[in-house]
């Protein structure tokens, strides 16, 4: 027997790599005779690149870059083995796990570190690109991000703009013509799995701006730079961003990657799936586990569980969903698309210390799952 096993992180507790590690335990305690496949799955969140580079057995290449706030740190992109292609969290290096809950500054935050990643890949000869835009800090449009690359932001006496979303209210020229030229030979894949558009009610500034420490106040003004922006965007290509779906991903940076860069938005799972050839991982396997921290509703919704499954359809392969916590009002909804469905919260223990316990927890729940299914089989 030969199983898949392709969760998503369980956040809080566990990363998708972590949660896949602890499958392959309870499945060998289950029994050894079993072969197992660890694919590791992310929707372009944070642990995407952690998750493609541990499925195809890549690597991490580190860099100091600067910060949200311009302060140096280390951070890392992912070279995938399978193929030449080179992963970039924005987490990675404008993510807000990099900041405290003091130090959130969202006029002030800069995707500029981001940029210096992309081009130190450039450097290293990358020209193919997955970004996931998970957990940015920012709210700067990826203004940072091209001012990493080499376009100017300049104000009306033609002086560079300061890092961050604030200084784009002063925004009157965008000089790209030190604009990296190895941009335009490249191309790249956008994991991208929310709609909002780049201003507005449903923007950027809106709806993620609170999230990075912004103040009713603040989010006005944060649209207001981002409006600015998008117009003078507009003025150079005929772009108008101010309201393309999925723009305003990521403080704006998604609506900078449609604009400036060849790209295309996907779905995160639909990225993740295809970097790790899983339609070609799952010909020659009898069962698929996924899993994901809490599934409900939202997890129709493109997340990696029902994503997984959808693709295991197609080829005939049965999956089965173990997950942290399961919303019984979504039982029914959730239950066409697996085998069976476990989950470690079963009201048994305080969910504290499911949290607490989850990696043990997963182990057991695993082996459970599979002596349940030998027994039926």
């Amino acid at each position: 027997m030969k199983i898949i096993l392709a969760p998503d992180s369980f956040k809080g507790s566990l990363s998708a790599v972590e949660a896949a590690e602890a499958m392959a335990v309870g499945v060998r305690m289950a029994d050894p005779r079993i072969q197992t496949i660890l694919l590791p799955v992310a929707d372009g969140g944070e642990g995407t690149m952690e998750s493609m580079v541990k499925a195809t057995d890549g690597s991490i290449v580190t860099h100091s870059v600067e910060d949200p706030l311009g302060r140096p740190v280390t951070a890392g992109y992912g070279v995938l083995d399978n193929q030449p292609v080179c992963v970039i969290e924005i987490a990675e290096a404008s993510g807000l796990t990099l900041l405290s809950k003091e130090e959130l500054d969202p006029l002030n935050a800069s995707s500029f570190g981001t940029g210096e990643l992309i081009r130190h890949a450039l450097d290293a000869g990358f020209r193919e690109f997955i970004i996931g835009l998970g957990g940015s800090a920012t709210n700067d449009g990826g203004a940072g991000i091209l001012q990493a690359l080499g376009a100017k932001l300049l104000d009306k006496n033609g002086t560079p703009l300061l890092h961050g979303g604030q200084p784009l209210s002063e925004l009157d020229v965008i000089d790209l013509s030190g604009f990296d030229p190895r941009i335009q030979e490249s191309r790249f894949t956008i994991a991208c799995d929310v709609d909002n558009p780049f201003i507005g009610p449903t923007g950027a500034s809106a709806i993620f701006g609170p999230q990075k420490g912004a103040t009713p106040e603040m989010v006005k003004e944060l649209d207001h730079c981002l409006s600015v922006f998008a117009d003078k965007i507009e003025a150079i290509n005929g772009l108008s961003l101010h309201q393309v779906t999925g723009a305003g991903a990521a403080g704006g940076a998604a609506g900078i990657f449609l604009a400036f860069f060849p790209s295309k938005l996907h779905t995160g799972i639909d990225v993740g799936l295809e970097a790790v050839d899983f339609d070609k991982n799952i010909q020659t396997v009898d069962l698929i586990l996924t899993g994901e921290g809490r599934s409900d509703h939202q997890t129709l919704s493109g997340k990696a569980p029902v994503g997984i499954a959808k693709a295991a359809r197609r080829a005939g392969i049965p999956v089965v969903l173990l997950s942290g916590g399961i919303v019984e009002s979504s039982l029914e909804e959730l239950a066409p698309y697996f085998e069976k469905m476990y989950a470690l919260a079963d009201g048994s223990i305080p969910v504290e210390q499911v949290i607490r316990n989850a990696y043990d927890l997963l182990v057991e729940k695993t082996k459970f799952a599979i002596q349940t299914i030998q027994t039926a089989g």
